[in-house]
């Protein structure tokens, strides 16, 4: 008899859980740092939801892209998966992503300038969830090395660039590592107000433009910056300033938590300053991470209540609290206190001195038809420049007018 009641319970429980709706997020590269945020997630949400089985995934960054065509392709992808505003842009081109039905209020729960970053055509393709303003973290003792005053860091792109040459000169190290990987120099150009596509037309094979790359690949053929900046961008940048071998690292405050757990010593002698304005532009290229729902979803409602959950006030709020250097996209989260304290340590600094940023931060990534293989294109030129294999003239004008007969 106990033996056909356990027999039943079993069968009722196994039932119930096959009748549950079986859902799965995705995030970028997370884990192991912010398991427990994330499994709190997990474990708040079902119990919001009891119809639902909940699986939290971590995808390395360089896996994300061709994981999610997968798994679209193969009619089982997750119901929200974590995307950069480049990655909605190039899924969003190959029919990846469903856009999301938002009311009224919904969207005005986040800034509109986030959610115009995620907008195509009128379509909403993901929900804004954190970003984090360019800081400049500086060594002070290599600062001091160099002859520099570490109470008067760079605050120009001018006074920068001296300083980064100066420490090269002086101690042999490098000064800074320029973002300038991949399609970097289309937010550098909006940054010093130089415009990219105008009238529907590529125009940045300006004189102003072409001064611009080439201040960089002269830097970049005298030595002073690593011979790996375009092909390793923030990693190797990150990896060089935690060793104590690089004067300045440009990057969010979110990688001050790398240097902290991979160097305590160079941590220690770590400062935090704003990241420097071209009045010109007036902006900080802020990139900007989403939610998005794929194609082929079997439950879109779902769906869309999962990826409205994961970016709602309250989860935004803890997430930047639990990671300690990203910023809410929501306006309720985004004026909470916490943002404005300071604090001795340079993750404090760097999170009191992105706030005060915040009202200059925009995505700069532009979105046009076929961005992947015209990326891919100025890319290419770009690195040819860099090498000597182009003039920079030449490497501008091969890239418009490319971009031109296409657009």
């Amino acid at each position: 008899m106990k033996k056909v009641l356990l027999t039943a319970a079993l069968l009722a429980l196994s039932t119930a859980s096959a009748q549950k709706t079986q859902l799965e997020f995705w995030t970028i590269s997370l884990a192991p740092l912010f398991n427990d945020e994330m499994n709190r997630l997990v474990t708040q949400f079902e119990k919001e939801n009891p119809n639902v089985d909940l699986k939290w995934v971590d995808v390395p960054a360089n896996a994300i892209e061709q994981k999610l065509l997968a798994s679209v392709a193969s009619g089982r992808p997750p119901a929200a998966v974590n995307l950069s505003s480049d990655m909605v842009v190039k899924l969003n081109e190959q029919g990846a992503l469903e856009p999301l039905p938002l009311t009224d209020a919904q969207k005005k729960l986040y800034f509109p300038n986030t959610l115009a970053t995620f907008t195509n055509g009128g379509k909403v393709l993901a929900l804004p969830w954190y970003w984090s303003p360019k800081v400049v973290a500086y060594n002070t003792d290599i600062f001091r090395k160099a002859g520099l005053d570490p109470a008067k860091p760079p605050r120009t792109i001018q006074t920068l660039l001296a300083a980064a040459k100066q420490i090269k000169d002086k101690t042999g190290l490098y000064g800074f590592v320029p973002n300038i990987d991949g399609t970097s120099f289309l937010h550098l150009f909006q940054e010093a107000g130089l415009p990219v596509i105008k009238g529907g037309q590529a125009v940045f094979n300006s004189p102003e433009h072409i001064k611009l790359v080439q201040q960089y690949v002269d830097l970049y053929k005298k030595g002073y910056i690593p011979e790996d900046t375009m092909r390793r961008g923030y990693t190797g940048a990150t990896e060089l300033y935690s060793s104590g071998k690089l004067g300045m690292l440009m990057t969010g405050p979110q990688f001050l938590l790398r240097v902290q757990n991979d160097n305590p010593a160079v941590y220690k002698l770590t400062k935090v300053t704003p990241y420097p304005i071209n009045v010109a532009g007036n902006v900080i290229h802020t990139g900007l991470m989403g939610f998005a729902v794929p194609k082929g979803v079997r439950d879109k409602a779902a769906a869309n209540k999962l990826a409205l959950f994961l970016t709602n006030d309250a989860n935004q709020l803890a997430f930047s609290k639990v990671t300690k250097t990203t910023f809410p996209t929501t306006v309720k989260a985004s004026s909470d206190p916490f943002f404005r304290q300071g604090g001795a340590d340079a993750v404090a600094q760097g999170r009191a001195v992105a706030s005060g940023e915040l009202k200059k931060a925009k995505d700069l990534v532009l979105v046009y038809p076929d961005a992947g293989k015209l990326n891919k294109v100025f890319k290419d030129n770009i690195e040819s420049a860099m090498a000597g294999q182009k003039t920079v003239k030449a490497a501008l004008d091969d890239t418009v007018k490319a971009w031109n007969a296409s657009l």
